[in-house]
């Protein structure tokens, strides 16, 4: 009886199981709705193959696109206080802080790297929307702080990429306070006559547009990325009216001068290292063919006569 029940039942089981399949196999594009394979995907860098959509990108995943090789070195984030308003809706602040901590395996929604794109020194401060909608609070300023002042001890260009919904409304003024430290911190870079590029990502919103976002040297945009401070639902119905077709899309703000360039994230890499080395080295990479000097009026050209 034991050889039946140890041997025999569980191949019969294994043979007419059904076969556990993960759900994470297929993304549906919130644009035109078709399932893609999760790894065609990701080797599209998360670029919809049918329509284009651009979906949004953990920002590890942005620093490995953009640097060198993949390969850059994160650095350790200044230590803030956790919950300094001890906020609390429907769970704590803290509660909400370690989900979202467990969920991306980051410690706050920013990541601050510093490596080469094109062979240049660069520092990028990229934020992860999935952590709380990448939210500016305490620890995302003290990020931009970090790495502005990283820029300026290296001598590189800093490049920073939003993905925000604006400041975290459970560190209330703290949060807001952010604003004008990071305008600071964006100052203080460019006194150093050092670069400064803002790459913007869907969606760029609230405060973080309202502060450093919107004062790069160089403004680059993602396609269809949504930049702007109040959301198109809340300016409708205050000024009563209808807003235009593509209104806070990145393709209306190239049209009304916002930005600079909008580019396609498989061509942002070499963009970037085309833009570096325009503002970092000027000088010509060929050789310089001189000109020939002007004949003067009623001087006989040289060479053969015709």
């Amino acid at each position: 009886m034991n050889w039946l029940t140890n041997f025999i039942r569980p191949k019969i089981k294994a043979l007419v199981r059904k076969t556990d399949v993960p759900e994470n196999l297929w993304d549906k594009c919130p644009s035109c709705t078709k399932m893609i394979f999760h790894r065609d995907l990701e080797a599209n860098q998360r670029v919809c193959p049918h329509c284009g959509h651009h979906l949004r990108l953990k920002a590890k995943r942005r620093l490995e696109l953009l640097f060198d090789d993949g390969t850059f070195t994160c650095i350790e984030l200044p230590k803030t206080a956790t919950d300094p308003l001890r906020f609390r809706d429907q769970k704590k602040y803290s509660d909400r802080l370690k989900d979202a901590r467990d969920k991306t395996g980051e410690s706050d929604a920013i990541v601050v790297a510093h490596g080469t794109i094109g062979r240049l020194p660069v520092v990028i401060a990229a934020f992860d929307f999935d952590f709380m909608g990448g939210s500016m609070g305490i620890a995302v300023g003290e990020g931009l702080v970090a790495a502005a002042k990283l820029a300026t001890l290296q001598q590189a260009t800093l490049i920073a990429i939003p993905s925000s919904g604006g400041a975290r409304m459970q560190e209330g003024i703290l949060s807001l306070m952010q604003l004008p430290r990071t305008v600071i911190a964006a100052e203080q870079v460019k006194e150093a006559g050092l670069p400064f590029i803002v790459i913007l990502a869907d969606p760029t919103t609230g405060g973080v547009s309202a502060s450093f976002a919107m004062l790069g040297d160089i403004a680059i945009a993602e396609p269809g990325a949504v930049i702007g401070f109040a959301g198109a639902r809340v300016i409708e119905e205050t000024i009563r009216e209808k807003l235009p077709a593509g209104f806070q899309r990145s393709e209306y703000l190239l049209e009304h001068g916002m930005v600079d360039m909008v580019v396609h994230r498989h061509q942002l890499r070499d963009t970037v290292i085309r833009t570096l080395k325009l503002i970092l080295q000027p000088t010509p990479t060929a050789e310089i063919v001189p000109l020939l000097k002007p004949v003067a009026d009623g001087a006989a050209a040289s060479g053969p006569a015709s």
